[in-house]
């Protein structure tokens, strides 16, 4: 990490934030210690958009298999740690989790799913996707959907533009949600 984590924030806000975080994922991200102690309003926008997330028309295990796809072209270990602590929290399960990195020829995979993964990974790794994974991805998806995988590859990649450049590291979130379910 590239900045000390402050343990007691001054912010009722992150005072509060800490507590959430304690009592969700039975640990104080250095998110929450690094990045949000220092401008807590900026805690309360990840709030909204992680908020606005939860509304979407797409699967909830769709989400978080996107996010960590993104987070696993970025380099960012502990956004993939962090999603995977959230698919154990709701218990959509880990099978797919521990398979993404062969999503393309895994059974596990629909080709739906398949066509929303490959767009993620093109996407974030050329910041632009060929007609033929667009292509691949309206076959399955409505235009509404489309637009979803979009922002949600556009949001993991928000988040781990947090992380990488500040060093945050895979904390053992989903370990911690392991033994907690």
């Amino acid at each position: 990490m590239r900045m000390e984590p402050i343990e007691r924030p001054r912010s009722l806000v992150m005072r509060i934030g800490y507590w959430m975080a304690r009592r969700q994922l039975g640990a104080v991200p250095a998110a929450f210690k690094v990045f949000y102690a220092r401008k807590p309003k900026l805690a309360l926008l990840a709030q909204r958009i992680l908020r606005t997330q939860e509304r979407l028309s797409l699967d909830r295990g769709l989400v978080h298999l996107l996010m960590v796809q993104t987070s696993r072209v970025n380099g960012c270990g502990f956004c993939a740690d962090l999603h995977l602590a959230q698919l154990v929290r709701e218990k959509l399960g880990t099978d797919k989790f521990e398979a993404l990195a062969d999503y393309r020829s895994s059974s596990a995979f629909s080709e739906r799913e398949r066509s929303a993964l490959a767009f993620s990974e093109e996407a974030t790794r050329d910041r632009e996707v060929s007609d033929a994974t667009y292509a691949e991805l309206a076959k399955h998806f409505s235009d509404e959907e489309i637009v979803e995988i979009v922002w949600v590859n556009a949001i993991g990649n928000y988040f781990n533009l947090i992380a990488v450049p500040l060093g945050f590291e895979s904390e053992g979130l989903a370990e911690l949600a392991r033994r907690a379910a």
